[in-house]
């Protein structure tokens, strides 16, 4: 069994439709710790030592946010940028994290095809993550592709509750162990694992 730990950031999280229901369905899935660090640390004066000890006792850690500006909230960088510490998180005796997994639970507003070459953004979503790819990289860890709902401004309230479902699915299979590593080298999506019509 692997421990998941999910790290939730959403300043305006009272707004938000779609994070609620992935919080939802997240919240109670036994072998999964939420921590929502905007709860946490309001002030954004985050405990590393709180934090590093949480990492350490995961297997897997999900960055869930909104994709504000092609990335996450403020709070996401300041919590990278204190907590992966050097000769912890990486350099020579840094190897606090080698061999755990990352990824990252987003909601965005433009739609699949508004990703790419040609498209309104221009680059698909994991070219725009590849900050996090490489900080997996250099931590020692396993970068996993991302579960994303989007279009969340025009999404039906039907298909939000079956993204919500689908994540729980995700983090239950995550829990069990029952993907493996082949499975998510295969997919552009995590939501693929579940229902390929809503990825």
């Amino acid at each position: 069994m692997s421990k998941v730990l999910i790290q939730f950031a959403h300043p305006a999280f009272s707004k938000s439709h779609a994070q609620k229901v992935l919080v939802k369905y997240c919240r109670n899935i036994e072998g999964v710790t939420f921590n929502d660090l905007y709860e946490q640390y309001p002030d954004l004066y985050i405990d590393v030592k709180r934090e590093q000890e949480l990492l350490t006792q995961h297997d897997i850690i999900i960055l869930q946010h909104p994709f504000y500006w092609y990335s996450g909230p403020a709070i996401i960088k300041q919590w990278l940028d204190l907590v992966l510490e050097y000769n912890w998180a990486y350099g020579p005796k840094g190897t606090a994290l080698t061999g755990k997994k990352l990824l990252n639970v987003l909601s965005s507003g433009s739609s699949k095809e508004s990703y790419g070459r040609g498209s309104h953004h221009n680059f698909s979503v994991a070219e725009f993550l590849f900050p996090f790819r490489q900080t997996a990289n250099l931590c020692g860890m396993e970068y996993l592709p991302p579960f994303i709902v989007h279009g969340t401004h025009r999404i039906s309230v039907a298909d939000l509750e079956d993204h919500g479902k689908q994540y729980a699915s995700i983090l239950t299979q995550m829990v069990e162990e029952s993907i493996t590593g082949d499975v998510y080298r295969s997919i552009e999506y995590l939501n693929e694992l579940v229902n390929d019509k809503l990825a």
